[in-house]
């Protein structure tokens, strides 16, 4: 693991994400256990990115845990239901998301130069040239493959095969050629019904 500068003030930082998503009043069932929807999210985040780049910088460390950060306040019916409402809808939700967890860790004591990487990364800029904000999409993805798409296709029965086809293309698309590579390792549980789409997306992607 790459040193954290203040393991405490890292710490601090942790637990104010982690206090801030508790509080989602929408629910999900794991391993038994109900938690806030994205207060398992986050932690699903920094499990992955243990798992695919163990030495990630402190502050790929720091966004991945609040990507998610109190999503539920921004909710995707407060934009009108277009196609352009949705993209307004994303890039509010990324703004917001880096403005919160900025707002968290000056909290925790952090400087503002590393505020400031972490809220590129949140906020999803510099998508395949920042390798930070890079490193996140990855974990984004990989977690969306691991424990989102299975039920992502239940809500989804009219999607055709093509349909599916260009969703999986899009998400690899995303990817770098890292991400890539720990996808189809057997390092991440696929969705077993879903493996044979998967496979035919990546072979042609």
């Amino acid at each position: 693991m790459t040193a954290i500068s203040d393991p405490k003030r890292f710490e601090r930082a942790i637990a104010l994400f982690d206090a801030a998503n508790a509080q989602d009043p929408n629910k999900e069932t794991a391993d038994g256990k109900e938690w806030p929807k994205e207060l398992l999210y986050a932690q699903r985040m920094s499990e992955m990115l243990e798992r695919f780049a163990p030495d990630a910088p402190e502050a790929v460390r720091l966004a991945c845990r609040a990507q998610h950060i109190e999503r539920w306040k921004t909710p995707r019916s407060a934009y009108p239901m277009t196609r352009e409402g949705y993209q307004a809808w994303r890039t509010g939700l990324y703004k917001f998301h880096a403005e919160t967890a900025g707002r968290l860790m000056a909290e925790a004591g952090y400087d503002p130069a590393l505020i400031d990487r972490v809220k590129t990364i949140v906020g999803k800029r510099q998508l395949k040239v920042n390798p930070e904000t890079q490193m996140m999409e990855d974990v984004v993805d990989l977690v969306f493959i691991e424990h989102y798409m299975l039920a992502f296709a239940g809500q989804k029965p009219d999607y055709t095969e093509e349909k599916w086809l260009d969703i999986i293309r899009k998400t690899w698309k995303k990817m770098s050629d890292a991400g890539h590579a720990f996808a189809v390792s057997g390092k991440i549980r696929l969705p077993e019904p879903l493996v044979p789409l998967i496979l035919k997306a990546v072979q042609g992607a």
